[in-house]
Order: structure tokens, then C-alpha cells, then sequence
């Protein structure tokens, strides 16, 4: 794996010319004269998916404006294993949270995707729906059984298209073909080729079946996520699929949808009064630097795909948010939602290395430039060889066993049965966020991550420039029992490592912090000192029950319109009520399918 540690401080990118299509416009000035039904904001993966259902309809006008560029086909993009050069590039909104009290006063960066595709073109691709209680748990909070497992399952199912991998091999025993999709945009697969510790690691799910049990498939109808199964990705012959690549690519020759990129909206704009609440049709723009500004009004509705660290900064910026916070910038408070950047939710996690007895692992991308250089022209000439590989084969979904007494007396803020505590990433090589990278070497990694977290950070703003980065507080171990679940995730990776499956090829732990955390003090210390984020940021603008008011209840309606407004939807991660126990990319995707079935059924053009 391409490692993005040691490239925090300083990424030479190499960057391919902007991709140039006649529906792509790059300056608002461009823009045809057109009246748009819909106005959607930000082209991530929620974005991506209305641009396209909506514009099915041909009578019906859309444009998507992205703050990003056009650039989703940049090499570093397209390729799996550069995920780590997008870390403080070009396209990263190059966040970083304010001092996590819980990380030993750490700032961490906040990586956000900042190009068409938005984050699903600079994530790690990871492709999980969710647990059954996941999305069962949201039918409950918001009162709404189209949120529901069987509900969603067909919308998942839709927006998919499972793929066989790239070797052709049988992967019967990998996966389940039959709970996916296989003719939706979004084109996702198993892992390419088998890497060297495939056998090991599922070896342990027999040698230690009772803690580590095996998933053929945990994205299957069942809604069963647990255990350790072959990994997702949205990855297909060796290439990224992003949300432009696969929703929007395809459709650029549609005369009814218009992309500006390179362009802010700054602001919602209040364009009447309906019923005693205020519409909300308008939108501002401008470009960095720019002193001109641009306003469109939608007929039918503005939609906020922004994600779950912009939605609510825009949304205050436009007077939409607590009154308490946006009088002491002087804002005009719209609307009093006091939820409005409040109930952040992400998913912590460390990476812990060990050294191994192999010269065969993914550390040679690192570590060889010759053989860094040969796997290049190989993914360049077909999209074979190493370069194509997702971050893992495997991944380990877990609950806390009542061993390990987190749950005595503690509140379990997991879904329910089927949705873990905690995730193993097991990796072929080193990767580390923290600490010193090595000089060479082979190595196994495995990221343990807190899945269902208790902690709860926020979003605010700074000053009412929409160019100013928000205020982001990830909350991360505010909670004792993300520390502790953290602490018993290291603790089960060492049991997992210990099985007869590992002997003779690990070779020992690597690195003082890690080595030196023994006891469950020092596991824990060693967590704060050491983790990072997986970027899930969500839950910033959730979902609650249609029509109820006040603080607790949630800034959006069950249909995912903003409370005490007309015209006005919010559709990307923010909208969760809790993060899934799962990479958040998939459930962003399956709301959004569901979203532009919503909308349809009030336009009677549909």
C-alpha cells in the first residue's frame, strides 16, 4: 500500500490535465441561460446520485454545482493504491479539527474530498451497506419504515454492480452473488488477486472460530454484518468507481443536467413565505477569489449534498441553525434549529504494525521504485498488477464479548445484534498515520476502528466567510467507552494474531508505543496518543421524527426536508440520525436513492 503518512507534510502530485466535457462548465459566467427545477449542492456521492435519477426525465431541468474541480479521472484518483497522495492535495478541503481533548490535546487533519465525486474520490473505497439494526434503528428514530433494512434493501441493490474481479478466479466462496446488484452505475467488487496473508487470516476464522467467525458476505440480505469476510470496494478492474465515474460520467450528453465546478455556493437565499414558512429556492455563488457573485432561484427545491462538514455550515450561514450561535455572528436567525452542526459522529481508529518473515508484501510499492515503477506501467497498459489492490482483503466486523466488562453498566450505543463495536482492516503492509515511517522493511497491518461510538463532537462556524473553514470538533474518546472499545479491539487483534495461523511469519510487533502497551492503562494511552480519523464525519444535520421541534429532535423531516421550511432537502451523510456501524460511503448512496424517489413522488412531472 502506497503509504500517505509520510506524505502529510509534503505530496508531489502529479497531475493530469482537468478533464474537459461540454455538460462540465468551469466558471458560473459559462452557465447556459436555463430555468432549473432542481439546484443540488455538491457532486459527492449523494449529489452524484440526484443529479442523475432527476435528470432521467428530460422535461425536468438540474445543475449540480461542486466547489471541487472536474478533475475525477487524475491518476492519483483512478488508482487504488494512490489513495494515500490525495491527503493534503488539491483535492482535500485540507481540514483540521481543533484540539481533541480525548487525543491528548492532538489536532488531527480531516480529509474531505474536494473535487467532482467529492469524497468517494479520495476515500479508501471500503464498500459496506450497514447492519440490519443499523437501518432499522433509523426507521425507529424517524418514525419512517421506508428506512427500514427491507426497505432499503431493493435501493442498494439498484445503485450496485457487482463485478467479478480482474483474475477471473471463483469467488463463490467469497461472496454471496445473489444479495447484490449487478446493473446499477456504481461498480463495486471483491479484491483483484489474492495476497499473502489471505490464507492466514482466513485460517483463523477456523483455528479461532468462536471469537472470529467467518462471513461469506457481510452485505447480504440478512443485514448480518458480523464476522471476518472478504472485503468490498468500490473498485472494478483495478479503478477507482467514484460517484462521478459512475453517476455522472455516463450521462454527460444530457441536455437537462449542467455541472458548474470550481464554484462555492455561499449562501441559501429565502425567496417567500409559504404557509407561514420560509421557502428556500435561492442559492448564491461566487469562485475563490472572485468578487462577483451569482444567484439562482430552483422552481421546485434546493438540495444540500455538501456533507456532513460544509451542510451545516451552510445552513447556518444562511440563518438556518441555533439563534444562541448565530447572533454572535451577527447572522439573522430564519429558522431556530438548534441541532444545526451538533451531533458529529465518526469512527476513530489506530493502525498497529508488525514485522514479518516474507519478502512478499505490498511494502515493495514502497519501498522499490523500480518494482513502484514496473507495477505502473502495468496498471497504465491494462489496470493489472499490484497498484489496482484495495487497501485490504479482508475485513473483521466485532461486537464486545461480556468478557471484557465495556458493557457492564454502560448504555450500548451499537444498533443492536448485527451491528459491531469495532472493525479489523488487515493490511499487507506498513501503514502508519503517527510515529516514524520506516525505511524499509515487510509488514502487517491492521487498523482497529471504534464502529459504534458513544463520543459526539460538532460543527460550527468561524465568521460568516463561506471561505473560512468550519470549526470541527470530532469529540473522539469524549467517551470512556470508545477508549475502552478501542482498548479491547488492540486486545482482540493480539488474540487474532496469536493463532497457530501466524506462527513462523509474524515476527514481532513493531514500534516502541505499540510494543510498550500492555497493560490496559498503557492500551489506552497508546490509543489517545495514536488515533486518527477514518473520515465518517456524519449526523451533523439529522433526521427525526416529521414535525417534531426543539432541541433533540433532529434538523430534518423524515423525507429529509429541513424543518420550518419549504423548497429545502438535505441529502448526504449529515442527514444519519447515528453513524452506521459501517464506511459510510454506501449508506450515502443508498439514502440518496431513496432521497430522489421521495422528491420524485411530490412533482407530478414524474
Amino acid at each position: 500500500m502506497i503509504m500517505w503518512a509520510a506524505l502529510k507534510s509534503s505530496i508531489l502530485l502529479s497531475v493530469l490535465c482537468p478533464v474537459a466535457l461540454a455538460a462540465i462548465w468551469q466558471s458560473p459566467s459559462q452557465l447556459p441561460s436555463k430555468k432549473y427545477d432542481y439546484i443540488i449542492i455538491g457532486g459527492g456521492a449523494g449529489g452524484s446520485v440526484l443529479a442523475n435519477r432527476l435528470s432521467e426525465t428530460s422535461s425536468v431541468n438540474v445543475l449540480l454545482i461542486e466547489a471541487g474541480s472536474s478533475d475525477y479521472k487524475n491518476l492519483n484518483i483512478e488508482v487504488p493504491q494512490y489513495v494515500g497522495r490525495l491527503i493534503r492535495s488539491q483535492f482535500d478541503w485540507n481540514f483540521t479539527t481543533v484540539a481533541q481533548s480525548g487525543l491528548n490535546g492532538r489536532s488531527i487533519l480531516y480529509e474531505r474530498g474536494h473535487v467532482l465525486g467529492g469524497s468517494t474520490a479520495v476515500n479508501f473505497m471500503a464498500y459496506c451497506r450497514g447492519s440490519k439494526d443499523d437501518w432499522n434503528r433509523f426507521a425507529k428514530v424517524t418514525g419512517d419504515q421506508g428506512w427500514s433494512w427491507n426497505s432499503i434493501l431493493p435501493y442498494a441493490k439498484k445503485m450496485e454492480n457487482f463485478v467479478g474481479p480482474i483474475d477471473g478466479r471463483d469467488i463463490s466462496n467469497e461472496v454471496d452473488w445473489n444479495s447484490h446488484g449487478h446493473t446499477g452505475p456504481l461498480r463495486t467488487s471483491v479484491p483483484m488477486y489474492p495476497i499473502s496473508t489471505d490464507s492466514r487470516v482466513l485460517n483463523t476464522t477456523s483455528q479461532l472460530s468462536s471469537e472470529f467467525p467467518f462471513n461469506l458476505d457481510y452485505n447480504g440480505v440478512s443485514g448480518n454484518t458480523l464476522g471476518v469476510g472478504w472485503a468490498q470496494f468500490s473498485i472494478a478492474n483495478g479503478e477507482r468507481q467514484s460517484a462521478a465515474l459512475g453517476y455522472l460520467d455516463p450521462i454527460l450528453d444530457r441536455r437537462n443536467l449542467d455541472i458548474l465546478v470550481n464554484t462555492h455556493v455561499t449562501q441559501l437565499i429565502q425567496t417567500g413565505t409559504s404557509s407561514g414558512k420560509p421557502v428556500f429556492r435561492g442559492v448564491q455563488f461566487s469562485q475563490p477569489g472572485s468578487s462577483q457573485v451569482f444567484k439562482l432561484t430552483a422552481s421546485q427545491e434546493v438540495i444540500v449534498s455538501a456533507g456532513a462538514v460544509k451542510t451545516p455550515q451552510l445552513l447556518m450561514l444562511s440563518g438556518i441553525g441555533d439563534s444562541t450561535t448565530l447572533s454572535k455572528f451577527g447572522i439573522k436567525t430564519i429558522v431556530n434549529s438548534p441541532d444545526v452542526g451538533k451531533n458529529l459522529q465518526d469512527h476513530p481508529l489506530v493502525t498497529s504494525s508488525f514485522t514479518v518473515n516474507s519478502t512478499n508484501t505490498l511494502d515493495n510499492l514502497n519501498f522499490d521504485p523500480t518494482f513502484a515503477a514496473q507495477q505502473l506501467q502495468l496498471w497504465q497498459n491494462g489496470h493489472t498488477g499490484q497498484l489496482g489492490l484495495p487497501a485490504a482483503n479482508q475485513i473483521a466486523w466485532l461486537r464486545l464479548p461480556s468478557s471484557s466488562g465495556v458493557l457492564q453498566g454502560a448504555q450500548d450505543p451499537s444498533a443492536g445484534p448485527t451491528s459491531a463495536h469495532h472493525e479489523f482492516i488487515i493490511t499487507d503492509a506498513y501503514i502508519g498515520f503517527t510515529g516514524q515511517f520506516p525505511a524499509g522493511g515487510n509488514f502487517l497491518t491492521f487498523f482497529t476502528v471504534v464502529v459504534s461510538p458513544a463520543s459526539r463532537g460538532s460543527i460550527t462556524i468561524q465568521s460568516t466567510n463561506p471561505f473560512d473553514a468550519p470549526v470541527i470538533d470530532a469529540g473522539f474518546f469524549t467517551s470512556e467507552f470508545d477508549v475502552q472499545t478501542m482498548r479491547e479491539s488492540i486486545k482482540s487483534m493480539r488474540r487474532f494474531t496469536s493463532a497457530p495461523a501466524w506462527k513462523d511469519w509474524i515476527i514481532s510487533e513493531y514500534g516502541d508505543d505499540f510494543i510498550n502497551a500492555q497493560t490496559d492503562a498503557q492500551i489506552e494511552a497508546y490509543a489517545r496518543a495514536s488515533a486518527e480519523t477514518i473520515n465518517h464525519a456524519s449526523s451533523t444535520a439529522a433526521m427525526g421524527k416529521t414535525g417534531s421541534s426543539g432541541s433533540g429532535s433532529g434538523v430534518l423531516n423524515s423525507d429529509l426536508t429541513v424543518k420550518g421550511t419549504v423548497g429545502l432537502r438535505v441529502v448526504d451523510a449529515s442527514a444519519f440520525p447515528f453513524i452506521p456501524a459501517a464506511h459510510t460511503q454506501a449508506p450515502v448512496y443508498i439514502l440518496a436513492e431513496r432521497a430522489a424517489d421521495l422528491i420524485k413522488s411530490v412533482n407530478p412531472v414524474y
